[in-house]
């Protein structure tokens, strides 16, 4: 799914190449190593954590490339919410149920407050509170906010705020909620996002010259 992102924002930016900072590759500092153009690097994340703090300025440093600029990641932005919102619609949600924003989680308290500011956007739109449950690394845990919030008669619906399918989503349906909600994927705000965020890079390259 992420290279069918890429490839979906490509044909608005041109060429791009596709680097994974954790467990895939190539790394970003594999990529910057093989050439010395000047590169923007957008980071597709959701929250601002260590990834995007520490690991991919870590390699653009051990790579040695003279002109490469990092943006801002992907979210928190409000921009993201028509997606959420009819991720939500796709699963179901009905007036009344309550909505929970799903969240992997990260160490960084920083990236946590990003996930909480996009609940906070996503709850202006629906007009409704939206608390947010981690999976992997914050309190509460998703399955922790489905159980305090769960009331007889009333559904509960999780907003994923993830970017593709794999095992973190796959535990979002292990929290006890009536339905989940699909990842953000290839929805045309992604897409819109990241070319924006692209866009801002290469102006700054530009400014840099």
């Amino acid at each position: 799914m992420v290279r069918q992102l890429a490839d979906a924002v490509a044909a608005r930016t041109g060429q791009l190449d596709v680097a994974f900072v954790d467990v895939l590759g190539p790394s970003p500092s594999d990529l910057l190593r093989e050439s010395d153009i000047p590169t923007v690097l957008v980071p597709a994340f959701l929250a601002a954590g260590y990834h995007v703090h520490t690991d991919v300025p870590g390699h653009v440093a051990r790579s040695g490339h003279p002109r490469a600029v990092v943006t801002a990641p992907l979210g928190p932005d409000p921009a993201l919410v028509g997606a959420l919102v009819r991720r939500l619609d796709g699963a179901g949600l009905r007036p009344g149920d309550a909505v929970v924003l799903g969240a992997t989680g990260s160490s960084d308290p920083h990236a946590r407050d990003d996930v909480r500011t996009m609940a906070g956007h996503l709850a202006a739109r629906l007009g409704q509170d939206v608390p947010v449950g981690f999976l992997a690394a914050g309190v509460p845990t998703v399955a922790d906010v489905v159980s305090r919030i769960r009331t007889p008669g009333h559904r509960i619906v999780i907003a994923a705020y993830q970017l593709a399918d794999g095992l973190f989503h796959a535990r979002l349906a292990e929290a006890g909620a009536d339905a989940v909600a699909a990842p953000l994927g290839l929805a045309p705000e992604v897409i819109d996002l990241l070319v924006t965020r692209f866009a801002a890079g290469t102006a700054e390259l530009d400014r840099t010259r």
